[in-house]
């Protein structure tokens, strides 16, 4: 395997942190005629010492994968994070993992990267190391944008809370949902609203419930379009899913792949007294959607 320079970290959300430290991976492997990489796990460790999911994933491991690419990474390892790594001391997880399996020559890691049997190394070791095994460095630092410091924690926080739009600016691109269309009950086409219906992974960090602005792609097409995110209180209690009514759309899309990009949120979902008064909100918030959308500029 050619000599790499590979950039360590999780790279949840691949957000404008992670962006720029990609950016110096590929720019130093240039500079120094090696291959751009990227070491990541498939797993969160986390999850995996704790034996459940305590921390959801922003995004899928392939779509995390596909961003990485677009930024010049031409090697993606990705081996599962399991007791053969956590128990991996600082200096093994170097010696075997990143230089004899990988021909490290230089690493690029964040400020607060930690690896390492308990996270016992940080940047500091991964330098001093580096010195004692004869490759470089580069420690990126914070970026800080709106006053607070980009991390896969803050916009997990502003998903949860459903501010997606504060979620392009410490990204660069809106929050999506890919999935297959399922069968759902009808209830939006009865009622003048025929809806696409995805259903979501619990394992996933997903939006506050509500009523959403967005963008929906069906056959590289993209439509404006109106989503609900819930568990619909006003016709009972049901698991999680998005629901889009796309705005100009007809035709049956049921096991087609459809991307869901969110813009803004309209309203948090709540509970109405029949059907009537749901029917006319959602009527309501197609207006307002459809206002938006009038002086919106699509990138």
């Amino acid at each position: 395997m050619p000599a790499t320079a590979v950039a360590l970290g999780n790279f949840d959300g691949v957000h404008k942190g992670h962006q720029m430290l990609i950016r110096e991976c590929v720019a130093a492997a240039k500079e120094k005629g090696l291959q751009p990489s990227v070491f990541t796990f498939t797993n969160h460790p986390v999850n995996e010492i704790a034996g459940r999911v305590v921390i959801k994933n922003i995004m899928t491991f392939e779509e995390k994968a596909e961003q990485l690419e677009m930024l010049g990474v031409e090697n993606l390892f990705s081996p599962v994070f399991d007791d053969f790594i956590r128990t991996k001391s600082a200096r093994a997880f170097v010696e075997d993992i990143l230089i004899d399996r990988f021909h490290t020559k230089h690493a690029v890691c964040g400020f607060n990267y930690h690896f390492g049997y308990k996270a016992e190394g940080d940047a500091d070791r991964m330098q001093q190391l580096g010195k004692d095994l004869g490759y470089s460095v580069t420690v990126v630092p914070e970026i800080c944008i709106n006053g607070n410091t980009v991390s896969s924690t803050l916009i997990r926080q502003v998903i949860d809370e459903g501010r997606l739009d504060e979620y392009t600016d410490y990204t660069g691109r809106l929050y999506c949902i890919d999935g297959k269309v399922v069968q759902g009950r009808h209830l939006g086409r009865r009622i003048g609203f025929p809806t696409v219906n995805l259903s979501l992974d619990s394992t996933e960090a997903f939006p506050r419930n509500g009523v959403y602005i967005t963008l929906s792609t069906v056959d590289h097409k993209k439509y404006h379009s109106i989503t609900n995110v819930g568990n619909k209180p006003t016709v009972g209690e049901f698991a999680k899913n998005a629901e889009t009514h796309i705005f100009n759309f007809s035709g049956d899309l049921y096991g087609q792949d459809v991307r869901i990009e969110f813009i803004k949120m309209l309203r948090p979902e709540r509970k109405f007294d029949n059907l009537e008064d749901l029917q006319q909100e959602i009527h309501k918030n197609c207006l307002q959607a459809k206002d938006f959308f009038e002086t919106y500029k699509e990138d």
